[in-house]
Formats: C-alpha cells, sequence, structure tokens
C-alpha cells in the first residue's frame, strides 16, 4: 500500500466526537486549540441542519469549545451550495429548522408552497402530517426531491430519535420518489468543505464516530479516515461492514499528538 503524505487539513465530525449529548468529550478542548495553533485549515462537520453556523459557534463555546465561524460546515449550508449550483435563484417549499432555511435565504432561495423547484428535507423536532402531506403532494407535481442528510436517527439525552432519513423514506413510499441526499456519506459534502478551506483529499484527514457516513464519507472522498469509540459506533460494530477506517482510537484526545 502506499504511503499516505502527511495530514495538512483535518476535517471531524462534531456529535460524537467533539461532544456527546451535550456534554464536551474529553480532549476535545486541546484537540481543538493544537488545530489553532498549528495553523492547519479544519472544519467541524454536522449532519444536523436544525442550527445555523452561529447557533452552534455559540453551543460550542459555551461547552468551551472555541471554533471560529468560517470552520463549521453543515448538511444545511451544503445543501443550499448544492442547488445554488444546480438551479441558481430556484424556489423550494422547506421542512426543516432556522439553519436550512437561512442556508437557502444566503444563497437567493425563495421559500414557496407554490409550484416550487425542489422539495427540501431537513432535521427538525416538529415534523407535522400537514407539512410531510403537502411535501408528498407538491413532489408528485413535479417538484424534485432533496434531503439533507440520510441519518435514520439523531442522539439525545432520552435515547434515539427518528431523522431525516427515516422521515424521507416515509416520503419515498408516498411518492415512489427516492431524494438526492446532499450530507454524509455523500462525498460532495466533503469536498466542498475541502474547497472552502483550500484542502487537498490527499493531505487531508476525517475523523468520525460513525462507519456508515463519517468513515464511508472520508474514504469515498479519499482521506485518510479516523473512528473514534465515543460516539454511535462500538468496537464490535466495525467488522460488520466491508470497509474500514485507516484508524480505530478511543478518543479525540488520542490523535492530538498528530496534528
Amino acid at each position: 500500500m502506499a504511503e499516505r503524505k502527511p495530514i495538512e487539513s483535518w476535517l471531524t465530525d462534531m456529535d460524537g466526537v467533539l461532544i456527546h449529548e451535550g456534554v464536551p468529550v474529553p480532549g476535545a478542548d486541546r484537540f481543538l486549540a493544537r488545530l489553532r495553533d498549528s495553523g492547519k485549515p479544519f472544519l467541524v462537520l454536522t449532519n444536523n441542519s436544525i442550527y445555523t453556523r452561529r447557533d452552534l459557534q455559540a453551543r460550542l463555546a459555551r461547552m468551551g469549545l472555541d471554533v471560529p465561524l468560517e470552520s463549521i460546515w453543515t448538511s444545511a449550508l451544503a445543501t443550499a451550495q448544492f442547488l445554488d449550483i444546480q438551479r441558481p435563484g430556484g424556489s423550494a417549499y422547506v421542512i426543516g429548522e432556522a439553519g436550512l432555511t437561512t442556508a437557502l435565504h444566503d444563497v437567493g432561495y425563495v421559500l414557496s408552497d407554490v409550484t416550487p423547484d425542489y422539495v427540501v428535507l431537513g432535521e427538525t423536532r416538529t415534523y407535522s402530517f400537514e407539512a410531510l402531506t403537502k411535501a408528498i403532494r407538491l413532489i408528485n407535481a413535479g417538484a424534485r426531491f432533496i434531503a439533507t442528510n440520510p441519518d435514520h436517527t439523531g442522539p439525545s439525552t432520552e435515547g434515539a430519535l427518528p431523522a431525516t432519513g427515516s422521515v424521507a423514506a416515509l416520503i419515498t413510499k408516498a411518492t415512489g420518489r427516492d431524494p438526492y441526499f446532499v450530507g454524509k456519506p455523500n462525498p460532495l459534502m466533503m469536498r466542498t468543505g475541502l474547497n472552502l478551506i483550500g484542502g487537498h483529499s490527499e493531505t487531508s484527514a476525517m475523523v468520525g464516530d460513525r462507519m456508515d457516513t463519517d468513515v464511508l464519507a472520508g474514504l469515498e472522498a479519499g482521506m485518510e479516515t479516523f473512528l473514534v469509540l465515543t460516539g454511535l459506533t462500538a468496537a464490535e460494530d466495525i467488522d460488520r461492514f466491508p470497509f474500514r477506517p485507516s484508524a480505530v482510537v478511543s478518543s479525540i484526545a488520542d490523535l492530538i499528538d498528530k496534528i
């Protein structure tokens, strides 16, 4: 196997890697401090489309994690950028929160339920039968179906919550139309993020807690991949997948000396 080049830029998932159920993972603050001190470009990524960049920066800051605004990249931002390239100045019927609606407004999209170009499904804690029915009818009438991410469940202190992927499956069952998922593991989200920081896949690393999104996304984008065991994927789960990360570590603290 060819030896990889030194890591010059880092991408890391947020939930399960830097924080877990609203609490910082031990060592996350030192990992981020080392990245800032090194001057190497980095991104904190999340498939959660609920929050804006500014919201996430404030939430992380309250936990003692200092992340610059420009170092945060979400599936909502990636979705907005994708639609801006596909159909500039288009329109969308959106099921989601401020993170998604703000991102779409910022690229010049009009949010409308009258013959929109797209139905865009994101994360929300208040999915309504009325909104889902509207989305189904608009897709049946010709709107293209986009979803921010394929995650079927999300974490909470009470246990797993149904997430975008589960709701997308309901819409697909009712319409016969599969969505295009922009977030991880789509390498599109990784590549657009790398472009923002001037990184290159051959010299970049992806750190995540999920084999099916984080590791797969990094692998398909051509990056070095690190799986941490502080999130959803346990050590005994790894062999269930037909691919492997470059390395498995206990937590983000184990990667500080690699920066």
